[in-house]
């Protein structure tokens, strides 16, 4: 059974098929559309360093004949067969793109695929829509690209500039039209002009395309008509030099957004952020002093401070565009009327230039390209991420299948890696980046949601009569890094005493010199009665001044 992918997903071809000599299928139409599709072969740059490696309808093969361009056939608008045990070392990444020729953009395509097919057998496919676009006019659809081995990736992320911006973004040129220049003739051995794909009659067995055949729906083939003029005007580098750098994309690969650039008066600070609305001050916690800050939170503004001139406004909240709020206007409410731009400006992305940033209270971003550490997030967090992140997905070692067993509910976490802006969330929790310098945290193993991969971490087990499934698993991080716990709500940081219970259902996490004792009061029946919390199970908490718990308001 063909495996089916999203946008993102990648996997080792040698863990889809044995085979090598491969068919490439991709079904794209829509009401009025006419799509070109084309196989860029690309350098370990990402470049399309030779023009012979550009596979499209005017030039339907590579030299050595790797990649093929073999027409409709078996329902699919376009086909390649590819073997890749011949492409040359030169070629790291072979891109099959699609491109609209005439007026149209992305959002209003049908369904659509791009699969692989191997032996006769699909094996792989990658599925969309139009609602996956918006006003692109080219579009990346899926990848195979050699890291180590030969993997395939399905992309899905385009270009509004249509070809233009695809050949700029591999290194390519396109010149300017230019109506007196002459026609130049063909050399001898160069390029060949128009040429239209090989005619199968029948789908070729020994590279596996697929044995059924093409139905009437497929994209019908083309009448005889002149080249294209963005084709005709592609003008790759010249041979042994050294490609332009591509031209920046706003779509994909790119800084994050910036909202509003946050202007201060030189020479001042920006103060924190103040309480929520309706709120009073933030005290600080009992026996902490107060100048530490509540978990996961904000330091609380001093009573009567007044911010200084230019200071941001709180997340939720935000000022009018790099300005503050004037006074007697509320700050949520921005200047200039309503709008579409007015009503969204307070959801932008908050862009910070950290690693870790919290868009809101249930939404982290985190920057790979600060620091160039992976991350390993909890499998499934991943609501959105821009760039080029590779996410690989492992298990969490000996610890995890200790956590599996045990609880039924193995932590698997996924790897996230390359440059570019990932954005993490998991059923609307409260998300509390923690910075980590030398020292160690215990968090309970289902409240993790993402740590740096920097960051040393161990699953310690505590053990008890009662406890569901015999013991209490948590995390153990130390070192240098990040770590961001999830929450039901707002916690509440306390600190440890003699006289220090938790129930262990709602425990989050502690510090990592905190003793922890299993206090059991096993009763017949769950009902309180004086001197009973009606707690089956607590967790008795001891240490020296300054440890503490996190708890928060929610038993799991």
């Amino acid at each position: 059974m063909a495996r089916e992918f999203q946008r993102g997903h990648k996997a080792k071809v040698s863990d889809l098929t044995a085979g090598t000599d491969l068919y490439v299928g991709v079904q794209i139409g829509g009401p009025g559309l006419t799509f070109d599709i084309s196989c860029f072969g690309l350098d370990a740059n990402e470049q399309l360093s030779d023009d012979r490696y550009f596979v499209f309808f005017n030039q339907p093969k590579s030299p050595e004949e790797s990649i093929q361009l073999l027409g409709p056939q078996s329902g699919d608008t376009e086909s390649f067969r590819v073997t890749l045990d011949r492409v040359p070392a030169n070629i790291h990444k072979l891109s099959f793109t699609a491109t609209l020729d005439g007026a149209g953009q992305m959002s209003q395509v049908g369904p659509g695929y791009i699969r692989v097919v191997a032996g006769g057998e699909e094996v792989v496919r990658y599925s969309f829509t139009g609602a996956e676009f918006s006003t692109e006019r080219a579009v990346m659809l899926g990848d195979f690209y050699l890291k180590d081995v030969w993997r395939f990736a399905a992309v899905g992320q385009g270009f509004d500039g249509g070809l233009e911006a695809l050949l700029k973004n591999f290194g390519g040129e396109v010149l300017e039209e230019e109506p007196a220049a002459p026609q130049q003739p063909e050399p001898q051995g160069a390029t060949p002009g128009f040429a239209p794909p090989p005619q199968v009659a029948a789908p070729a067995p020994q590279f596996g395309a697929p044995a059924q055949p093409a139905p009437s729906f497929g994209a019908p083939v083309p009448a005889p008509a002149p080249a294209p003029a963005a084709p005709q005007h592609y003008a790759p580098p010249p041979q042994g030099s050294t490609p332009p750098p591509p031209s920046p994309s706003p779509q994909i690969h790119a800084a994050p957004t910036i909202a509003a650039p946050m202007h201060l008066v030189p020479g001042t600070v920006p103060p924190p952020a103040p309480a929520p609305y309706g709120q009073p001050p933030q005290q600080p916690p009992y026996g902490q002093p107060p100048q530490q800050p509540q978990f996961g939170r904000q330091p609380a503004p001093v009573p009567g401070q007044v911010p200084p001139p230019g200071a941001p406004a709180p997340y939720g909240q935000p000022a009018p565009y790099g300005q503050p709020a004037p006074y007697g206007q509320p700050q949520g409410m921005p200047q200039g009327g309503g709008g579409l731009h007015a009503a969204i400006q307070m959801y932008k992305e908050l862009p910070t230039g950290q690693r870790w940033t919290s868009q809101n209270k249930q939404l982290v971003r985190v920057d790979l390209g600060a620091g160039g550490q992976p991350v390993l997030a909890r499998q499934g967090s991943m609501v959105m991420y821009q760039g080029k992140v590779d996410f690989g997905y492992k298990g969490a070692g000996f610890a995890g299948r200790i956590v599996g067993n045990a609880t039924g509910q193995e932590m698997q976490l996924m790897r996230c890696s390359g440059r570019g802006q990932v954005f993490l969330a998991e059923n609307s929790a409260y998300l509390h980046p923690i910075e980590l310098q030398g020292d160690g945290i215990c968090v309970s193993a289902e409240h993790v949601l993402a740590f740096d991969e920097s960051l040393q971490y161990e699953v310690r087990r505590i053990e008890g009569h009662g406890i569901p499934g015999g013991a209490l698993f948590t995390m153990l991080f130390q070192g240098t890094g990040t770590v961001v716990v999830m929450t039901h709500g707002t916690p509440v940081v306390l600190p440890v005493t003699p006289t220090t219970f938790a129930d262990s259902d709602a425990i989050v996490a502690w510090s990592a010199a905190s003793q922890v004792i299993v206090s059991s009061q096993v009763r017949l029946r769950r009902n309180a009665y004086p001197g009973h919390s009606g707690e089956s199970v607590n967790l008795q908490f001891r240490g020296a001044p300054g440890n503490f718990i996190v708890v928060q308001p929610y038993e799991v």
